[in-house]
Formats: C-alpha cells, sequence, structure tokens
C-alpha cells in the first residue's frame, strides 16, 4: 500500500533513515527512533513488526531515492549519447558523497552490521540490482561482444567510488571513477552480426 508524506510509516521511516545512517544501526535503539518519531510504540509494532523489518524497509527505501534520483539525471540527457547518459551516473554520485553527513554505503554498512539476517540481506540484494539493470539496457539491445563485462566493470568502479569516499576520504573519488569509467566505455566491442540479428527478432 502507497504511503503517504506526513504519515506516522513515513515519519518513522525517515527518522530511522536519518538515525541508522548517521550513527550506524546497532548503535540506535528502537526507542529512540519510536521517541524521535512522536510515535506511541504500540503504533510502531502496528508497522513494523520487529526493528529489523524497519532496517528492511528503510534500505529498501534509501535504495529507490538513488534510483529516481540517478533515473532522473539519466534521462535528463535523454539526447545525448549512451556514454554520457552512462557518465551521469557519476555525477550523481559525485554529488551524494560531497553533501553534508555522507557516511559511505548504507547497503555495505548494514552487510557489515547484519551479515546473516535473510531480510535486511534480501534488501542489499533489491539494492545490487538496479544499476547493472540500468546500464545495461542503457546500452541497447543490441549487445557488444563485452557488455556483461562492461556492466560489471562499471559497477566495480561505482562501488569502489563509494568506498574510497567514505574510507578514504576522498572529494574526488566520483570524478576518477567517471574517468575510469569513460576509459571502460571506449574499449566496447562492436556488435557481432549474431547479437544483431538475436536483437532484431527479439531474444
Amino acid at each position: 500500500m502507497k504511503k503517504t508524506p506526513g504519515t506516522v510509516h513515513e515519519r518513522l521511516l525517515e527518522t530511522a533513515d536519518r538515525l541508522f545512517y548517521a550513527q550506524g544501526i546497532h548503535a540506535v535503539g528502537i526507542d529512540r527512533v519510536i521517541a524521535e518519531s512522536s510515535v506511541a510504540k504500540s503504533t510502531m509494532y502496528v508497522h513494523f513488526r520487529t526493528k529489523e523489518d524497519l532496517v528492511a524497509e528503510y534500505l529498501r527505501r534509501r535504495s529507490d531515492i538513488m534510483r529516481a534520483r540517478v533515473t532522473q539525471e539519466v534521462e535528463a540527457r535523454a539526447q545525448g549519447p549512451v556514454e554520457e547518459r552512462i557518465l551521469s551516473v557519476f555525477d550523481v554520485l559525485h554529488k551524494v558523497i560531497s553533501e553534508p553527513g555522507f557516511r559511505g554505503c548504507a547497503f555495505a554498512n548494514a552487510a557489515a552490521e547484519y551479515p546473516h539476517h535473510a531480510g535486511i540481506q534480501e534488501a542489499i540484494a533489491y539494492d545490487r540490482t538496479w544499476l547493472p539493470a540500468l546500464l545495461s539496457g542503457l546500452l541497447g539491445p543490441v549487445r557488444a561482444d563485452n557488455d556483461d563485462e562492461l556492466v560489471a566493470a562499471l559497477v566495480q568502479v561505482y562501488d569502489g567510488a563509494n568506498a574510497a569516499a567514505h574510507l578514504d576520504r576522498s572529494a574526488t573519488s566520483a570524478r576518477t571513477a567517471r574517468k575510469t569509467a569513460e576509459l571502460l566505455l571506449a574499449t566496447r566491442k562492436p556488435a557481432t552480426d549474431s547479437n544483431r540479428t538475436a536483437a532484431a527478432e527479439g531474444r
């Protein structure tokens, strides 16, 4: 069911996002989330059965927000070349890591705190699908011979920039990653005839 801004559900998620991301999930007790959301404990448990359920939805919400932010930037460059649209992903990342309070990748942080919790691992896996899918879609239906490897490499460059921004306190990691992505895109091989035929036949 769609939740509108300002609802108890959304207040809980916004508070969880602010506290969990800034201070760490285990460091923030559920009572603090409840208090800063200005809701009753009984109301909290109507929306989220456990703290871990709240963590999982916080992660999914954060994933959706980033996905929408990147997609908006990519679509804003719809008339540009494919390469520029792909590179815009790194431009968004640069903006994100330049924002006050940046604390690295929320999903890497959560994975370190909850390495075995199934629901939280599922939320992390949910986030791991959108960027490869976006990049693959931008490359188009006519697949070049090295497109799968190219997508995997671009995702790793993106992840590395995110980690370096946090661990090394690097303000330029996304810019460096963008230059690396340009080099990777320049290695894209022309599509073979079999790939063109498969695309034309919808396979």
